[in-house]
């Protein structure tokens, strides 16, 4: 069902709530401001936006050793202040000593790791906006379920998508909705369901159920008014609306396949693969915004910066795309990869892992570490 006509009021609605958010955000930031538009960016200029860009590695033990374990599926928060990532290594934290996959969250201010709990997740985590909480999906007993983290009290609980969450989870920006998706047991005799579920003050809410297993990939809005999610095995993206319980789509239009990137945390654009390009979809437009040869990765929570990945292999890992001016920057040049949520607000920070040896001094670990690009 098409809710074309009253889909961007609602967008309307939910980038004001969101842009009060992101302005405190910027006060808690020090009020730094969003990159002016520039013309367009080639060789060193496009690694330097500000006279305080660079690029950190931040997996890195007490004291800034490097560490001693992998670290991987690094996602950051809207003002860029705290950074989750999975990882193996044993000397992140002082007495640390679990050589298997542990949650871990750094904050950039005061370069401070913390093990957010002992307990080893089967994806990759996602963090609230305002990094208040962490979820991510972890096994239990014969389930998998999502586990919610709250920072301040240190405390944790399940959330309830399905007997079996396939895909890791998507926060609002406060923490207060969790959007996942799961299916029910496989066996003889029983009906496939993969469904696509909301769990907030207001309980659980299904919102999508597919007679198949293949998942579902969901991304929330930062107040928690949109998921846009896929039907993974027809590959068409849709959206649903919390305020009147309605879905849009397929946003792709008929006739297409297309698979899920990511929601902005703003809910104006849905970024979705086709074939070989990228489509970034505005929502209150109706226009896709076409960025070919290009596979996106993930947007910032303004819409407007795209992470891509170029499908030409000579060229550079992971670029940024300022899609207002239609300018790029090289994020790096080095294998790396990336996820939704690596981008915060204005494409200030970009966060990414690889195992390449050279993109910092002195990386002489022999594994995959988090690094942090900054463009201010």
């Amino acid at each position: 069902m098409s809710v074309r006509t009253n889909r961007g009021t609602t967008v309307r609605r939910v980038r004001a709530v969101w842009s009060t958010a992101v302005a405190v955000c910027a006060v808690t930031a020090l009020s730094q401001a969003t990159p002016a538009a520039a013309g367009p960016l080639t060789g060193a200029a496009q690694v330097a936006r500000g006279s305080g860009a660079g690029v950190e590695r931040i997996s890195v033990a007490p004291g800034g050793a490097q560490a001693d374990g992998d670290s991987v599926e690094a996602s950051i928060t809207t003002d860029g202040r705290r950074v989750v990532f999975v990882s193996s290594a044993t000397d992140l934290v002082p007495g640390g000593t679990a050589a298997d996959k542990r949650v871990y969250i750094r904050d950039q201010r005061t370069g401070q790791i913390t093990q957010v709990a002992s307990h080893r997740p089967a994806g990759r985590p996602a963090i609230s906006g305002d990094g208040e909480y962490v979820a991510w999906p972890e096994a239990f007993m014969d389930f998998v379920h999502i586990r919610l983290y709250e920072m301040r009290s240190g405390g944790s609980s399940f959330t309830r998508c399905a007997i079996i969450c396939g895909t890791p989870p998507s926060l609002s920006g406060d923490g207060r909705y969790v959007a996942a998706s799961g299916h029910n047991r496989s066996g003889s005799g029983v009906v496939p369901r993969q469904r696509v579920s909301v769990e907030g003050p207001d309980g659980v809410k299904t919102i999508a159920e597919f007679a198949h297993y293949v998942s579902s990939a969901p991304s929330i809005s930062g107040d928690g008014g949109l998921v846009a999610y896929q039907d993974g095995r027809a590959h068409d993206v849709f959206v649903w609306q919390r305020g009147d319980g309605t879905t849009s789509g397929p946003v792709e239009g008929p006739s297409v396949d297309a698979t899920l990137v990511q929601l902005s945390e703003d809910g104006t654009k849905v970024v979705y693969l086709v074939g070989d390009a990228t489509y970034v979809h505005d929502l209150e437009t109706d226009d896709a915004q076409q960025v070919p040869d290009a596979r996106g990765v993930a947007i910032d929570p303004t819409g407007r910066y795209l992470l891509y990945a170029p499908n030409d292999p000579a060229g550079p890992s992971l670029m940024l795309r300022d899609l207002r001016t239609g300018t790029d920057e090289t994020v790096t040049d080095k294998p790396a990869t990336a996820g939704p949520d690596a981008v915060s607000a204005g494409g200030r920070d970009v966060v990414f892992h690889s195992e390449a040896d050279d993109i910092v001094p002195g990386d002489t670990n022999g594994t995959s570490d988090i690094f942090v690009r900054r463009f201010y």
